[in-house]
């Protein structure tokens, strides 16, 4: 990845305040403008209560979206792979998404059926992380949204690793939340339909931990 030319000009904000989201032609929400939040800490919110995100590049002409793990450090989103990652070593514009599933919808008509969801997207142009400590700055933020406290539990990643692991930086600057939530939007006239209507919560759940067969005895599991 690659840092903007120094003379490109940044794409025109609309800016309100330091705590609202920026506004560009292609983060403004059209569709159902009402779901869109504006407030930067909805995007923090989506951000943080996420593990997978789904980076958008381009790879010889071609769209490749692919899932991969992330971390947030203010307003700094970090990715990580091989050095020998084409996604990471593409060049140019990436768009990354995170979605959550809050509920399906069920309306009285097909046609109203729906999902409650809180989503984000980011656009912007990627750096490549090359000081040592921002390096491991954004490795531990990764770790850290994947699984709190492991940073400190575990082995740090010694000179070879590394070397091996390109880590990326993603400023949150040009970014778009979307939300909904609540029950189905059915028209006046199907209100009197005898079909069920109504939201199917759902919830991601971390079930018990499966030990590692190599496991030494004594080992137990802590959060």
């Amino acid at each position: 990845m690659t840092t903007s030319p120094p003379h490109e000009a940044p794409p025109p904000y609309d800016v309100a305040s330091p705590g609202t989201l920026s506004g560009t032609e292609r983060t403004r929400v059209r569709r159902l403008s009402e779901r869109a939040a504006t407030d930067r800490q909805a995007l923090y919110d989506v951000l943080d209560a996420g593990r997978i995100c789904h980076l958008g590049v381009i790879v010889d002409g071609c769209p490749r979206v692919l899932p991969t793990g992330y971390g947030r450090d203010g307003d700094t989103l970090y990715l990580h792979g091989s050095t020998g990652a084409v996604s990471l070593r593409a060049g140019g514009e990436i768009c990354v998404t995170v979605t959550h599933l809050d509920g399906l919808v069920l309306a009285r008509s097909v046609f109203h059926h729906s999902m409650n969801y809180r989503s984000a997207v980011i656009y912007g142009r990627p750096r490549l992380v090359t000081d040592p400590e921002e390096k491991l700055a954004g490795l531990r933020a990764i770790v850290e949204n994947l699984a709190p406290g492991r940073w400190d539990a575990a082995r740090r990643p010694t000179r070879k690793e590394l070397a091996a692991t390109a880590v990326v930086a993603l400023s949150l600057e040009e970014a778009s939340v979307k939300v909904r939530q609540g029950p189905p939007s059915d028209d006046e006239e199907d209100l009197g339909l005898d079909v069920w209507a109504g939201v199917l919560p759902v919830r991601e759940v971390v079930g018990d931990p499966v030990p590692d067969p190599l496991l030494r005895p004594g080992i137990g599991y802590s959060k």
